[in-house]
């Protein structure tokens, strides 16, 4: 286990890099994939290159217990200007980089800060946009910097090399020992329920205590290599980040989204963490790819996700299999699961899923194909991980029992409450949101469960209407739906996407406005308001609708369809409280035919009658 092999880990993440450093030296810890190889830091040489970054910051003014904002893709150089921040005692706030310009303006103006580091040119130029609304502005640092630089005025512009030179120049003593566990560390901004982010405050103490925890349970060491995609700007990743370089994993960050697959092949990495939509679009792809085999190759494919679908439900629990299928499964190992690995990097021990519940089906699959899967359970604000499934007691459904110091209870309405050193100290600057979330010393999760005699928590629904999409984004649906109804052609609107890869918005027009706009007379009775409603004119009116709101959206947020249903809400019937709120529950069970044609069946039904079982080949 992880807990022997890191015996002790410093009390602040300001330590971690001088902890890294001494103990992997000469370790290839940290990476960037690209079309020419993939490019390592040693333990070393990550601990001099952001002792220069941070010396170079504190010589633009950067003092203890300022904030550093960062707009920026997962690269190398996030993780290096996150710790020289860190080290020498301000404190980080990440932005995401595809938030839309006035979000990120309402983050700088939030946390106060005079230094933003950002990725790229087009980055830049958000951050630029917006400038003017933002006071407490002074510096922006670019990683990949355009030649010339912009001259902005008011504002100094560096490029990432440039801060570093300048700190190898001037130096500076090492201020890493001097921060304290109760030190701010970070300010990570998350959805509020009315849309407006809301910082969430973590410690060094909170930070640090959660990673020691999690390397307590999660089996990674030194022999191991990881392939990172998702966002830093979200603290699971970060945290993951933090749990790999102080366990000496070599850490390679993929180029692009769109680049994994290729760099899965030159890391060959032996574990790696995802959302549930990563998982579910890799179980696409597999199957879509050897489906489409043709001949005998296909049938064997079939075959053989049959054997994996009928051996599934065995192999994270480790059941013993009726004799048939273990016969089978060492044919299908040795002719086709072994080939999808392979496909993989070839060397997966498992992966990790987070940031949302993972479908039962997906990990079927996975465990089928001899690649485990293992979730954890967690929330920006316990910074982050609550839960971990024990990696040799897997239990499909649940994500998990608590890791150590983290005491984890059910409310009497059913809500997860979580006591422990990693819970935050509180929302910046919101009083009555913390107190809203933190009662008698615990924090009130938002999220309904149950636990079982030996501890697994099993997450069965959402007390709060934040929406989680699969691949963990968090959306606010009521702002959304208030700039809809704003529109006089409006009557309600609703945003889905829980647990799907993307959002949506189900519209009930106004009928009367939306004839009048169109020079017509609304229809009489629902075939001909479903017919009138498809057609081109009418569609092309929410069509652009829809295009106007998504404009002042972040990306992740941006509706990628819309439906619009046929009759008003009611109380009547159902979808209305008696104070006229939508109930969403209602909404997924009554319309769940206009849902299912937005998302279709996706990657989890090919087992449903898609191919022959097993004894049916035998």
């Amino acid at each position: 286990m992880a807990a022997d092999i890191v015996p002790y880990l410093p009390p602040t993440i300001a330590l971690v890099p001088g902890f890294v450093a001494g103990r992997y030296p000469d370790r290839p810890i940290i990476a960037r994939c690209s079309a020419l190889g993939v490019n390592w830091l040693t333990g070393r040489q990550l601990q001099t290159e952001l002792q220069a970054v941070s010396h170079g910051l504190r010589s633009l003014g950067m003092q203890r217990g300022d904030r550093v904002a960062m707009v920026c893709e997962s690269r190398p150089e996030w993780v290096i200007t996150d710790l020289a921040v860190l080290t020498a005692g301000a404190a980080t706030a990440p932005i995401y980089p595809t938030l839309a310009p006035e979000q990120v303006a309402y983050i700088l103006r939030d946390c106060g800060a005079a230094i933003v580091v950002v990725s790229t040119a087009a980055q830049l130029e958000k951050v630029l946009s917006v400038a003017s609304g933002v006071p407490a502005l002074t510096t922006v640092i670019v990683i990949d910097a355009p030649d010339p630089l912009p001259v902005h005025e008011g504002m100094t512009v560096l490029s990432l090399a440039d801060v570093a030179a300048r700190g190898r120049q001037v130096g500076g003593d090492d201020v890493s020992m001097t921060v304290t566990p109760d030190d701010l560390a970070t300010l990570i901004y998350t959805s509020g329920t009315t849309g407006e982010p809301k910082g969430v405050m973590l410690t060094h103490g909170n930070l640090a205590s959660n990673l020691r925890d999690i390397c307590a349970v999660l089996p990674v060491s030194e022999s191991d290599t990881a392939l990172s995609f998702l966002p830093l700007s979200h603290s699971f990743e970060r945290m993951v980040t933090w749990v790999y370089i102080a366990n000496g994993v070599g850490m390679a960050f993929a180029e692009s989204n769109e680049t994994i697959g290729r760099d899965l092949l030159q890391v060959h990495p032996t574990v790696m963490t995802g959302v549930p939509r990563v998982f579910e679009k890799l179980q696409s792809r597999i199957l879509e790819k050897g489906l489409a085999l043709p001949g005998l190759k296909g049938k064997l494919f079939a075959w053989a996700m049959g054997v994996a679908h009928a051996r599934g439900p065995y192999v994270p629990e480790r059941k013993p299999m009726p004799l048939g299928l273990r016969l089978q499964s060492a044919f299908a190992e040795r002719l086709v699961f072994a080939k999808v690995r392979e496909g993989l990097g070839g060397r997966f021990r498992f992966v990790v899923s987070g940031s949302a519940a993972l479908n039962a089906d997906v990990a079927r699959f996975f465990f089928g194909v001899g690649l485990p899967i293992i979730e954890g359970f967690g929330l920006t604000e316990t910074s982050p991980v609550l839960t971990v499934t024990p990696y040799h007691d897997v239990r499909l459904g649940a994500v998990g029992v608590a890791i150590p110091n983290v005491q984890i209870r059910i409310a009497d309405d059913g809500e997860i409450l979580a006591k422990g050193p990693n819970i935050m100290t509180g929302y910046y600057n919101r009083p009555a949101d913390t107190a809203e979330v933190l009662r008698d010393g615990w924090f009130h999760t938002g999220d309904i469960g149950t636990l079982d005699a030996d501890g697994y928590l099993r997450i069965t629904d959402r007390k709060k209407e934040l929406i989680v999409t699969s691949g963990g984004k968090k959306i606010a649906p009521s702002a959304i739906e208030a700039k809809f109804k704003a529109s006089p052609l409006v009557t309600e609107a609703v945003v889905i996407g829980e647990k799907r890869h993307f959002p949506a918005i189900l519209i009930v027009p106004d009928f009367a406005a939306l004839a009048a706009r169109l020079g017509t007379q609304a229809p009489v009775g629902v075939d001909a308001t479903r017919a009138w409603l498809a057609q081109p004119d009418v569609q092309a009116v929410y069509a652009a609708l829809v295009e106007e709101v998504n404009q002042g959206l972040a990306q992740f947020e941006r509706l990628k369809q819309f439906r619009l249903l046929v009759r008003e809400f009611s109380i009547g019937t159902g979808e209305l409280t008696p104070t006229f709120k939508v109930k969403r529950r209602v909404i997924d069970t009554m319309y769940a035919d206009e849902i299912a044609s937005i998302y279709g069946q996706g990657g989890t039904e090919y087992f449903r009658g898609g191919y022959p079982t097993p004894p049916d080949l035998l």
